[in-house]
C-alpha cells in the first residue's frame, strides 16, 4: 500500500488537502469520493522519494500522461451526453449522475473536469454557469443548450439533442478524412519519392553524364540543377519548410489569420464547396435545434456563430444577427450573406411566414448533408484524373531528363 498526496473539495466546496493511503490512484479517489472528498490532483508521496524511485516514477508518469491528456473527442461528448439523458430521465440526482460518469470517463482531461464541475454544482452553482468555466471541453453552443434545458425543465431531453446533433457532426467529419484520405496519401507518396530521387538517383546519374563530356539536353540540365541544390542547401530547404509551416500555424492562431484561412477553405478547388455546404449543414442543424429548445432568435445566431468552427462564416452569421436587430427578415439577412442557395433561402422564407424555422432548417441540414454525402463519394473519382495527369507530367520530366542524353550517346556511336 503506497500513499498519496491529494487536493480537492468538500462538499460544502471548501478546498482541502492531505495524504491517503491506497493501493493506487484509483482506489485513493474512489476512497476519497467515499468520504466526500471531490479529488482534483493526486500525487504519489511514497516512503522511497529519497531513494529517487518516486522521482522516476513521477517522470515516467509524466510522459505517460502527456501522451494520454488529450481533448474530449466528439465520442466521449456523444457518450456523456447519451448516459447523462439516461440517468437524468430515470432520475438520478446530477451530482450523482456526474459523478459515476467522471469515475467511468476513458478520457481523462473530461473526467478531470467533470469533478470540477461537481465542486462547482456543490458550491451552489447551476450546471450550464458550472460548464461555461471550462470551454476546451463544452463549447458555447453546448452551454447554451444546458442552459435552456435548465430554464425549461428537459435537460435531459436537450442531452439528447445534443447528442443528436454531434453524431450526425461526427458522421460528416469523419466522411470528409475518408475521402481526403487517397489523395493525402498519394501527394505524400510523391513527395517522398521525389526527395529520394532528387538526394540519391539523380545524383548517380549525374557521374555517368559528366563522363560523357557532351552537352546535355535542358530536361537533363533542369533535373540537375535541382537535384545539386537540394544536395548541398537540403539544410536550407529543411529550415525553410519548418519555418513555413511554424509561420502558416501562428498566422492561422491570429483572429485576421483565422478569418483569412478559413474563407481560403471553403474556395479550394473541389473540396472547397463540400467544406463550405458541411459547414452550413453544420449551421442549420445547430440553429434549429436552438430554436426548437426556445432559444431567442439573436441569441441563438450568437451563439451558432462561435460553434460552426469557421471565423469567416461565423463573421457572416453575426452579421446576420446584426440585420435581424435592425429589423431585417432571417431570410432578407441570409440572402445579403451569399452563402445560400435559392432553394435554401426559399425554404427559409416558407419556415418565417409558417412559423416553423426549426422544421425548414432541418430540411436546410438534410439537402446539405445528401448534397456533401454525394460530392464526397465522388470526390476520389474527380482526384484521381488530377493526380494521374501531375504523375504522368513528372515521369515525363524524369524519363526525358535521365533518358536523352543516353539516346544522344547511342546516336552518336552509330554515326
Amino acid at each position: 500500500m503506497a500513499s498519496f498526496s491529494y487536493q480537492g473539495r468538500a462538499r460544502n466546496g471548501d478546498s482541502i488537502s492531505g495524504i491517503i493511503d491506497a493501493n493506487n490512484i484509483q482506489a485513493a479517489a474512489s476512497q476519497l469520493n467515499t468520504d466526500g472528498i471531490t479529488p482534483i490532483k493526486i500525487d504519489a508521496a511514497g516512503e522511497n522519494t529519497a531513494t529517487g524511485q518516486t522521482k522516476s516514477f513521477d517522470i515516467v508518469n509524466a510522459i505517460k500522461e502527456k501522451f494520454t491528456r488529450k481533448k474530449p473527442s466528439l465520442d466521449d461528448l456523444i457518450l456523456f451526453s447519451r448516459q447523462m439523458y439516461t440517468l437524468m430521465r430515470a432520475g438520478v440526482p446530477i451530482i450523482r449522475a456526474i459523478t459515476g460518469l467522471a469515475d467511468t470517463s476513458r478520457n481523462i482531461v473530461l473526467a478531470e473536469t467533470l469533478r470540477k464541475v461537481i465542486a462547482e454544482l456543490e458550491s451552489g452553482h447551476n450546471l450550464s454557469a458550472a460548464m461555461s468555466h471550462y470551454p476546451e471541453v463544452f463549447n458555447s453552443l453546448f452551454v447554451s443548450m444546458v442552459g435552456i434545458g435548465e430554464n425549461t425543465g428537459n435537460t435531459d431531453e436537450v442531452f439528447l439533442q445534443l447528442s443528436a446533433y454531434m453524431e450526425r457532426e461526427k458522421v460528416t467529419r469523419d466522411q470528409v478524412k475518408a475521402a481526403m484520405r487517397y489523395p493525402t496519401f498519394v501527394i505524400v507518396a510523391i513527395s517522398v519519392a521525389m526527395v529520394i530521387i532528387n538526394m540519391w538517383v539523380i545524383p548517380t546519374f549525374a557521374k555517368v553524364f559528366a563522363s560523357l563530356n557532351a552537352e546535355l539536353p535542358l530536361p537533363t540540365q533542369f533535373l540537375l540543377g535541382i537535384s545539386g541544390f537540394m544536395v548541398s542547401y537540403w539544410w536550407l530547404l529543411l529550415g525553410i519548410l519548418f519555418g513555413c509551416v511554424y509561420g502558416f500555424k501562428h498566422y492561422i492562431n491570429t483572429d485576421a489569420g483565422r478569418m483569412v484561412w478559413d474563407k481560403r477553405k471553403t474556395r479550394f478547388p473541389l473540396m472547397g464547396s463540400i467544406l463550405l455546404r458541411a459547414t452550413l449543414s453544420r449551421f442549420s442543424r445547430a440553429f434549429a435545434m436552438t430554436q426548437r429548445a426556445g432559444v431567442p432568435l439573436i441569441q441563438g445566431l450568437m451563439v451558432v456563430a462561435r460553434a460552426v468552427d469557421n471565423a469567416f462564416i461565423g463573421h457572416n452569421i453575426q452579421e446576420m444577427r446584426n440585420g435581424i436587430e435592425r429589423g431585417d427578415t432571417l431570410t432578407r439577412t441570409a440572402n445579403a450573406t451569399n452563402m445560400f442557395t435559392p432553394l435554401v433561402l426559399q425554404m427559409l422564407a416558407v419556415g418565417e411566414e409558417t412559423g416553423a424555422v426549426d422544421e425548414m432548417l432541418d430540411q436546410v441540414a438534410d439537402f446539405y448533408d445528401r448534397e456533401v454525402d454525394y460530392d464526397l463519394k465522388n470526390l476520389t473519382s474527380a482526384i484521381e484524373p488530377i493526380l494521374i495527369v501531375f504523375i504522368g507530367a513528372m515521369v515525363l520530366v524524369l524519363a526525358l531528363g535521365v533518358f536523352l542524353p543516353m539516346w544522344d550517346l547511342i546516336g552518336a556511336a552509330k554515326g
